[in-house]
Order: structure tokens, then C-alpha cells, then sequence
């Protein structure tokens, strides 16, 4: 090989180097290459590509690969062939680019600079607008949960939003998002839905995942949502201003609480104890939310009694209920409390539900079981907001639900909370013997009472130089006490085998908080 043909050689494999993105096929990543440099201005208008053999040669791949890249290129008008001549680059990508091409910003304001700069004399420079006085809405003040940009750096992630890849069925979920691109498939979820949902989806959750909690409802009584946050959006939008009077657990979720708090409602806590919300006693009261099944934070189950006496005192007092049926399908022992919407005879409760939280948070799929006449109103909000959920992800994942893959991915994750929920309490139970906690009989967390001396928000900052994430407490009250020793371990993102050595880091960082406390450390231990 000549000097000039290695050199040459040498330059194609510095253009077109394959990305470093180990997920995308060959061709893909070809592809990628190529459009990039077109899109920098690296290969101008009518630069000559390398033949189809010559770049299978320097890249080490196929010809099969490079050609089928080529010929993709070609027809999205990146590339074109000439015959007896080559592979060239079209000026059709060019003259798109160039026309959407964002402008220089300070281009774009040059002659307006200018003309102030002519009229100084004459008249002020104009200022920004002061967005702190314009902003109506904020929730800047508002605590919620939150963890570190980099928290996979963390070696013991206890935290909340996060999914195991290693239990994520990858390959079920692939295949139903490869169905769902088939060309049979493409005519039930490519049309504009407008006010509506992709049918497949309604079908399976009023068919398959509402009866397993005892509710039965009509396609019009059930809208989708981008997960259970935006359901707790659209029903503040739909039904809360400053005159009602909306109880929360306390403590709660704070996602609802903020979510809530945007239409400034009178937000009432409401007790909660082992046993969930204490409906003894409750105020008066428009609206209450409940999360029932698992009680968020604390785990708590509510009883057949209170959920039987919650839905009395709802028609004695004329409130509503919002059911959050948070984790209600994790449960590892004994049989599923039925949903408070399924003792409600007469539409006193609103049903939100999640179809992604187990699989993964990142899919945003939830939706809202209401009277018909409310779940109107809120397709006319959402559409005003943003029409409708991807409707892709709506058919491929109905399409989950449909082949069992759902429930055969619900029991493996159950069989793996419950493994780590045994390695949680032991390890609780040596490394911090005086701290408290309930198993809980479902779920992915447990919720722990350190000593009183114990501010969990000074034991998270601590416990993150042990390489250890935890949920203070302090979030998920309205009014927190101080020092608030509750905190949260979840346990959807962190392995088995991290648990126990996760637990004793943290118990290095309670003392070292204890020795600049001067507090004394296990005195007891108390496990329900």
C-alpha cells in the first residue's frame, strides 16, 4: 500500500469513526457518523464519499453494512449516487440546514444595538423584564424530592425514581415496541387522538389491571396521563382554587402536595399511623387524598375499616376522595386490600393509577378512573395542555399488558423487594439496632426512625461521603418537626448485594453525626 493510499486510509477512519454508542446496529452508527460530519460542514456540498468497499475496509465492517447505510443516506437526501462517478454529498441537507440554522444571538440583536446605540442620548436602554414579579405560580419554595445529578455515582443508592436494569425486561419490552412499529400495527396509534386514547391501552386497564383491584369501568370513565403526576395536575386544574379545602396525609407525597399547591387550595393535614390515614377525626373537608395500599411514606396499609368508614364520612360530609393506589400491585404477603374505588357505589372517589412505576418511572404512563362527566372535562384540559399521551408508547405498552409480560415482570420484582426488604431489616437490625422500623407487607421502601436526636436531613448530607443516598424526611411533611429523625430507604435502584454494605456505611455516618453531637449511640431496639 502506497503512502498516499494509507494516509488517505487513515483520513476516512478519522471522519467516520463509529461512535461510542454500543446500543445502536453498526448501520446505525454508521449513519450517525456520516450525517454528523455533513451536518459540521466536515464533508462540504459535493464532497466524493469513499466507495462502499473502500469504507467497509477501512472501518472493518461489512460491505452489506455500509452499503445499506449508503443507501438510506441516499434516500433522506443526505447522499446522492452518480453513475460511473461516485458517492457525493447533495446540497439538498445543506440548504435545510442552513434555513433553520439558528442566527448568531448576538447577530440577531446587532441592528438593534445599534439603534439604541444612536438614540442614547434620547432615550433609556430597555431592561429586562423582572420574571420574579411576573411569575404567578411558583414552586421554587415548595420541598420536594430530589437527589444529586450524578447519584449513580453513589455506591448505595437509597432513592426514589429509579429503576433495576437488571430486573427491566428488556427484551419483552423491545419486542412489543418492534410490534408496535409493524406496518399492520401503525394505523391504530400513528392517527391524532385528538381528545382521545389509543383503545388497545383502555381495553387492558379496564379489562385487565382494574378487576385485579375490584373496579370495574366503562372506556369513558378512564383517561391516560403522563404518569400519576400529571394526574394530580389536571385534577388541581379541574377542581381546586383558594377556597377548597383539600386534606393530606401527613406525612404525604409531597409530588401531590406540590402539585396540588399550585392552585393554592387550603391544604389540611391529616394524621396518619401504622395503619394508614386516621379517619377518626377528620375536619372538614372538600377533597382528601389517600394513598391507601401503601401508605407513601411510611408503608402503612389502611384497613377494611377505615376505608369502609373514609367512604361514609365522604357522604356525611359531602367531600370527595383522590385514591392514589400507590404500589398496590407489590404486595409479598396475604391478599390485596380491594381499592377504595371499588366500595364506592355512587362516584365519591377518583381512582389514579400508574402502568409504568413498576417497570420504569422514565415511561410516564398513568391514568385517572372517574365519572364520565369529570374525565370530559379533564380530555378538554389536557388537550388544552398538551392533546395527549405519546401514543406509540400507549400501544406498545398495551401490548406488554396483552401478552402477560406485565404480570410475569410484577412477580419477578416482587420475588426481589422481598429478598431485599430481609437484607434491609437485618442489616437495620445489626448495624443500627437503635434505630425503628416496620417491614412493610409490599412495596420497594421501608420507613426508619432514628433516635431523637437524629436530624435526618444532617444524616443525609453526612451519609453522601460514605457513598450513601437516603430520603430525609423532612420532605414529605407539611409542617416537619425539627430535629425530624424519620427517613426514607427505598430499594427499586440499589442490588442485593450492595444492601448490607450500604446499611453499614450509613451507620459510620450516624457516627460520626453522633460524636459531633455528643450523642449516645444503640440503646435499644424496637422492630414491629
Amino acid at each position: 500500500m502506497t503512502k498516499f493510499h494509507r494516509t488517505k486510509d487513515a483520513q476516512w477512519e478519522s471522519l467516520f469513526a463509529l461512535p461510542d454508542k454500543p446500543a445502536l446496529p453498526l448501520q446505525q452508527r454508521l449513519r450517525l457518523s456520516v450525517v454528523q460530519a455533513i451536518l459540521d460542514g466536515r464533508l462540504p456540498v459535493g464532497a466524493l464519499l469513499p466507495s462502499s468497499r473502500e469504507l467497509a475496509n477501512v472501518l472493518g465492517l461489512s460491505r452489506n453494512t455500509v452499503t445499506a447505510a449508503y443507501m438510506h443516506l441516499i434516500d433522506d437526501g443526505f447522499i446522492e449516487s452518480r453513475p460511473r462517478s461516485g458517492v457525493f454529498v447533495t446540497n439538498k441537507q445543506h440548504a435545510a440546514v442552513a434555513q433553520d440554522k439558528p442566527q448568531d444571538p448576538f447577530q440577531a440583536q446587532a441592528p438593534a444595538l445599534i439603534g439604541l446605540a444612536g438614540t442614547a442620548g434620547s432615550a433609556a436602554v430597555s431592561q429586562p423584564p423582572d420574571w420574579t414579579g411576573r411569575v404567578l405560580r411558583s414552586l421554587a419554595d415548595q420541598r420536594t424530592l430530589a437527589k444529586p445529578d450524578q447519584w449513580r455515582n453513589y455506591a448505595y443508592p437509597f432513592v426514589y425514581g429509579t429503576f433495576d436494569p437488571l430486573l427491566f425486561p428488556s427484551e419483552a419490552f423491545r419486542e412489543c415496541c418492534v410490534h408496535s412499529l409493524a406496518r399492520a400495527h401503525l394505523p391504530h396509534w400513528t392517527p391524532d387522538f385528538e381528545l382521545s386514547d389509543v383503545p388497545e391501552l383502555i381495553e387492558q386497564i379496564r379489562l385487565r389491571l382494574l378487576p385485579k383491584r375490584g373496579v370495574f369501568a366503562l372506556p369513558e370513565e378512564i383517561i391516560i396521563t403522563v404518569g400519576a403526576q400529571h394526574a394530580y395536575y389536571l385534577l388541581a386544574e379541574a377542581l381546586f382554587d383558594e377556597t377548597q379545602r383539600v386534606g393530606l396525609e401527613e406525612p404525604g407525597h409531597p409530588h401531590a402536595r406540590n402539585s396540588f399547591a399550585l392552585r393554592q387550595p387550603q391544604c389540611v393535614p391529616v394524621a396518619v399511623d401504622a395503619h394508614g390515614l386516621v379517619v377518626e377525626r377528620l375536619p372538614a373537608l372538600d377533597y382528601v387524598f389517600v394513598t391507601p395500599s401503601h401508605q407513601s411514606p411510611t408503608t402503612g396499609t389502611l384497613s377494611l375499616e377505615r376505608r369502609k368508614l373514609l367512604l361514609s364520612q365522604a357522604a356525611q360530609q359531602n367531600f370527595v376522595v383522590i385514591e392514589d393506589d400507590y404500589e398496590a400491585e407489590n404486595l409479598y404477603a396475604g391478599e390485596p386490600m380491594p381499592a377504595l374505588k371499588s366500595l364506592d357505589k355512587v362516584g365519591r372517589v377518583i381512582y389514579v393509577g400508574s402502568v409504568s412505576k413498576s417497570l420504569s418511572p422514565s415511561l410516564r404512563l398513568g391514568y385517572i378512573v372517574a365519572p364520565r362527566a369529570l374525565i370530559a372535562e379533564l380530555r378538554g384540559l389536557r388537550h388544552a395542555m398538551m392533546r395527549h399521551p405519546s401514543a406509540f408508547l400507549q400501544h406498545a405498552f398495551a401490548l406488554f399488558l396483552s401478552l402477560g409480560h406485565h404480570d410475569a415482570h410484577a412477580r419477578r420484582v416482587n420475588q426481589a423487594m422481598q429478598e431485599r426488604m430481609a437484607l434491609v431489616a437485618q442489616a437495620l437490625t445489626t448495624c443500627l439496632p437503635d434505630f425503628e422500623f416496620t417491614l412493610p407487607s409490599g412495596g420497594a421502601s421501608v420507613w426508619v426512625r432514628a433516635p431523637a436526636w437524629v436530624d435526618s436531613g444532617e444524616l443525609a448530607l453526612i451519609a453522601r461521603s460514605h457513598g450513601v443516598l437516603i430520603e430525609a424526611g423532612e420532605v414529605f411533611f407539611m409542617s416537619p418537626p425539627y430535629p425530624c429523625p424519620y427517613f426514607r430507604l427505598r430499594l427499586s435502584s440499589i442490588n442485593a448485594e450492595q444492601i448490607g454494605a450500604g446499611i453499614k456505611a450509613l451507620s459510620l455516618a450516624v457516627d460520626e453525626l453522633a460524636r459531633a453531637r455528643g450523642a449516645p449511640r444503640r440503646v435499644g431496639l424496637r422492630v414491629a
